[in-house]
């Protein structure tokens, strides 16, 4: 066998278990087209991430959250790609989307594009009001500009939307 074979073995011995999934692991990041399909695959891979990782308990609200700003992103955004970000730190799921949706500089132009957007997350609104969460929208801090948008779910409140006791 020639030497350079030898240094490269076709699969990497394993050392260790694999990293059992728990909810301070999870830490995913998703890259979508802006098309009619994207917001159901993103509500299909947060409903298997939170299942993965042991919180079941947050998956209707979450997933209806990550839906609703995906499809206001697909709809809005003019760009080839949607960013979804999910993590959960301190007892609460950030969910984060950018759009390459640039941010307009003319003030009537910005406020009725946030209006639309607004719009467009009314339910959003509703289902982050219900868990005490946190939503909103502004300039992407990413290279390329855009729209970031964002919500965060506590772990007590998303679980008590699933139960019905908002």
């Amino acid at each position: 066998m020639p030497e350079s074979t030898a240094l490269c073995p076709i699969v990497a011995p394993i050392d260790k278990p694999p990293t059992p999934q728990t909810p301070a692991t999870l830490n995913y990041s998703l890259t979508l087209p802006p098309v009619l399909q994207s917001p159901a695959i993103a509500r299909t891979a947060t409903r298997s991430i939170l299942r993965a990782h042991g919180l079941d308990d947050m998956t209707d609200a979450a997933v209806q959250v990550v839906g609703e700003l995906a499809a206001c992103a697909c709809r809005l955004a003019p760009a080839a790609q949607v960013y979804v970000s999910l993590r959960y730190r301190d007892d609460t799921l950030r969910v984060v989307l950018y759009d390459a949706h640039p941010r307009h500089t003319h003030p009537r132009l910005a406020a009725s594009c946030d209006a639309r957007r607004r719009t467009a997350l009314r339910v959003l609104a509703c289902v982050v009001r219900a868990c005490a969460g946190d939503w909103g929208f502004g300039d992407a801090r990413e290279p390329g500009g855009g729209t970031r948008m964002w919500a965060v779910l506590p772990r007590e409140g998303a679980s008590a939307y699933v139960d019905g006791k908002p």
